[in-house]
């Protein structure tokens, strides 16, 4: 099989269901931005700072590839069966963000992303997924898409911030703190 196919040549592409649409659709740019967070997921997930999260990290990249199978499914075609996404997903990354929360210090500033390579990559994986979230809210405004997916990607976010704070301490990196002028 060829990796190109020439089908996307003229900037359209194919939903899950065979219906064509534009590669600039809201629907392609929302699951894009989950593929792009994937891969950032992935890049956390060989750091060797998250050698004891790697089932976890494998977990939701499997969880991203669902909401993208999901967000690539041409709304027409609802009956074909796909993965689906829970709400035991979102509270498992609950559990998770509160397993770690109570390892660190309690918040008291803002926190600048940097301070080692490992945290910064944590904080654009986390800005990334804050980018899909609003692309999939904006896909909701006009489509149907399954609520869970919204709260899934809030609570990464929320995971990605902790997981960043906490691979900062693991790594002895001090954290950043925003202190605004007076």
């Amino acid at each position: 099989m060829k990796i190109y196919t020439k089908t996307g040549d003229k900037g359209m592409t194919a939903l899950i269901g065979g219906v064509k649409i534009s590669k600039s659709d809201l629907r392609i740019a929302s699951y894009g931005d989950v593929d792009e967070l994937n891969a950032y997921i992935g890049l956390l997930n060989d750091l060797e700072v998250n050698e004891s999260r790697r089932a976890l990290l494998k977990e939701i990249q499997d969880r991203l590839f669902t909401i993208g199978a999901n967000l690539a499914l041409a709304p027409d075609k609802s009956s074909r069966k796909i993965p689906d996404l829970s709400e035991d997903d979102v509270l498992l990354l609950e559990n998770t963000i509160d397993a770690m929360q109570e390892t660190l210090p309690p918040l008291r500033h803002f926190v600048l992303p940097g301070g080692h390579l490992s945290v910064s990559y944590g904080h654009i994986a986390r800005t990334v997924c804050r980018r899909a979230e609003r692309t999939v809210v904006r896909l909701m405004e006009t489509e149907t898409v399954d609520p869970v997916i919204v709260r899934y990607l809030n609570r990464l976010s929320d995971f990605l911030f902790v997981l960043s704070r906490i691979m900062g301490r693991e790594v002895g990196a001090g954290e950043i703190y925003w202190v605004p002028r007076r």
